[in-house]
C-alpha cells in the first residue's frame, strides 16, 4: 500500500503508530487482519445469540430448540433464525402459533411438561 493510505487507515492510533510509517503499516496490516477475523466472528455471534433467543422462547411453552427447529422442518415452515428470535421477543402469540404447528408435526414435543408456575408470597421493601 501506499504510504499516505497507510497513514489514512492508521488515523486514531496511538503514539507512533499513527504517524511512523514502519510502525503504523504492521498495526494497520495486523488492524486489517482483525477486522477481516471479526467479519466472521460477528456473524458466529449473532447466529448463537439467535439460538438462545429461541431456545428460550421455545422452553416457555415447554419445547426445547431441537425439538422446536425439526417441528418445523418437517412442517416445511422456512423462517430463518433471525426472524424466529425477533418473533420470540416481540410477537409472543405468534411465536406461540409456531410452537404449537411444531409440536403438533413432531411427536418428541407431544408429551413435555410444561415448566411449573411460580407462586408464593411476594415481599414489598
Amino acid at each position: 500500500m501506499h504510504k499516505d493510505r497507510i497513514l489514512k487507515l492508521a488515523k486514531g492510533f496511538r503514539g507512533r503508530a499513527k504517524n511512523c510509517i514502519r510502525i503504523a503499516r504492521e498495526r494497520v496490516e495486523k488492524a486489517l487482519q482483525y477486522s477481516y477475523r471479526d467479519r466472521r466472528n460477528k456473524k458466529r455471534d449473532m447466529r448463537s445469540l439467535w439460538i438462545q433467543r429461541i431456545n428460550a422462547g421455545t422452553r416457555q411453552h415447554g419445547v426445547n430448540y431441537g425439538n422446536f427447529m425439526h417441528g418445523l422442518m418437517k412442517e416445511n415452515i422456512q423462517l430463518n433464525r433471525k426472524v424466529l428470535s425477533e418473533l420470540s421477543m416481540h410477537e409472543p402469540y405468534s411465536f406461540k402459533a409456531l410452537v404449537d404447528i411444531s409440536r403438533n408435526a413432531f411427536p418428541g414435543n407431544k408429551n413435555v411438561v410444561l415448566p411449573p408456575k411460580k407462586e408464593g408470597i411476594s415481599i414489598v421493601l
